[in-house]
């Protein structure tokens, strides 16, 4: 997966198309927890599938479809749907990420970027994944067509130095959001991801003791998501990342 590149204070920070495929992962992790009882649509006899509306920095609007599966040595074909039936995309089975899973078998999580289309609608946008041996199943995900806004506010405020260690990350609450995640990256050590956040539902982060150096630099983003877990909407339906900004800390 090719992601677009961000200069942030003259370091190369922008890894969103990486850190995209990690978000999707943890995604996939997350709604494993769905019972089986409920008949989640989402959900086939190879594995589950999900499509968001993403608003990344410096792109348009796009879906990211997705569909994890334990059983992708029998996969032919994976193909995604309007909500009338006509074809939007079709995953290439050689773009994906392995969940390594304790005494149970990895899953391949596939994954493909489109932009929303013109006049693309909302409602149950489907899957029809197609096995080597000629079977068909079918899942499918609604999605509401809306721009979830990128986060604002950030404290520290971006591209300063600060004189005090921050203890916490903040940032003002985006309309739509029930849930965020932080990536931190340590500039000094080539851009490291040092911490990410659980999921919060309040818009900071407290910061491990000893995380932050005086002297050090520091850039950072905020993922939000509308939901968690919806049985109709899946994992979540909107998302959104900041663009990368960066603080310093005094010596």
């Amino acid at each position: 997966m090719q992601g677009k590149h961000i200069r942030a204070g003259g370091i190369l920070t922008g890894r969103l198309a990486l850190l995209l495929g990690l978000l999707c992962v943890a995604d996939i992790r997350a709604a494993e927890t769905i019972s089986p009882q409920l008949q989640d649509p989402h959900r086939n006899a190879a594995g589950f599938f999900d499509i968001h509306v993403c608003n990344w920095p410096n792109r348009e609007l796009f879906f990211m479809s997705l569909f994890s599966t334990p059983r992708f040595d029998e996969i032919e074909q994976v193909e995604i749907f309007f909500p009338n039936g006509s074809l939007l995309t079709q995953l290439d089975l050689g773009n994906y990420r392995t969940i390594h899973r304790k005494e149970k078998p990895d899953k391949r999580v596939f994954m493909n970027e489109i932009d929303v289309p013109p006049g693309a609608p909302d409602g149950w946008y489907s899957t029809r994944v197609t096995l080597k041996d000629g079977k068909r199943l079918i899942a499918r995900d609604y999605v509401i067509l809306s721009a979830l806004p990128q986060a604002s506010g950030q404290v520290p405020a971006p591209e300063t130095e600060v004189e005090e260690i921050p203890t916490r990350l903040s940032w003002d609450p985006i309309p739509g959001a029930g849930f965020y995640q932080v990536f931190l990256r340590d500039l000094w050590n080539e851009g490291k991801l040092v911490f990410s956040s659980k999921l919060v539902d309040e818009p900071e982060v407290q910061l491990p003791a000893g995380l932050l150096e005086a002297g050090g630099y520091y850039s950072w983003i905020v993922h939000a998501r509308d939901l968690n877990e919806h049985f109709m909407l899946g994992d979540f339906n909107h998302g959104s990342i900041s663009p990368v900004y960066t603080f310093s800390i005094a010596p």
